[in-house]
């Protein structure tokens, strides 16, 4: 009689953290979600036409994202540093994402106080009905991915993260990036197209 072979077959060492699948799936449903209020904000601007140069701040838009760029960055180098078992620059790093993203929220809520200071409110329009949701689902993910951050940051102090232990590092930064590739396409879609 002949050995049943296994109905799994591993191929090669390598396998896939549970926390970094995790992060996969939960980005899966976030895809989905913003781009049913992408979908919907394209349809809102098509029905109730306004140019985004009209009302809204594009060069102040443009530095915010920049900044929003730069703080993937820093993510990156958060990373290659508990990598390298570097946990002073671990920290630095993340006080520097903390920071960055903090501008680039703290710069968005300016906006809106100026906009809804001009009359550009989410009621007006369906326009600024689509603005506010969408901007504001994705303001809602960047503060809450400040919040991941601050706690990666205390962990961090109490020396948790180490160069073998840097996973959570990397869950945060797939999350992060995603952050920052939504509002990249966010940008474009309501600031630079007309």
């Amino acid at each position: 009689m002949s050995e049943a072979t296994p109905a799994v077959e591993h191929i090669g060492s390598e396998h896939v953290d549970n926390r970094k699948l995790g992060m996969w799936i939960f980005l899966a449903s976030e895809v989905m979600l913003f781009s049913s209020l992408i979908a919907g904000f394209i349809n809102m601007k098509a029905r109730s036409p306004a140019g985004a140069s009209d009302v809204l701040n594009v060069p102040l838009t443009a530095v915010n994202t920049f900044i929003l760029i730069m703080s993937s960055t820093t993510v990156v180098m958060a990373l290659a540093a508990i990598q390298d078992g570097d946990r002073k620059r671990l920290r630095n790093y993340l006080l520097a994402t903390l920071l960055l993203g903090g501008m680039f929220f703290s710069i968005q809520m300016y906006e809106y106080r100026h906009l809804l200071g001009e009359g550009f409110t989410p009621w007006g329009s369906l326009f600024g009905a689509g603005f506010y949701t969408v901007t504001g689902f994705h303001g809602l993910h960047v503060l809450i991915g400040l919040g991941l951050c601050l706690a990666l940051i205390v962990q961090a102090i109490q020396g948790k993260i180490t160069a073998g232990e840097h996973m959570r590092v990397e869950v945060f930064g797939l999350y992060w990036h995603f952050v920052d590739v939504v509002w990249i396409v966010l940008f474009t879609i309501i600031y630079l197209l007309p």
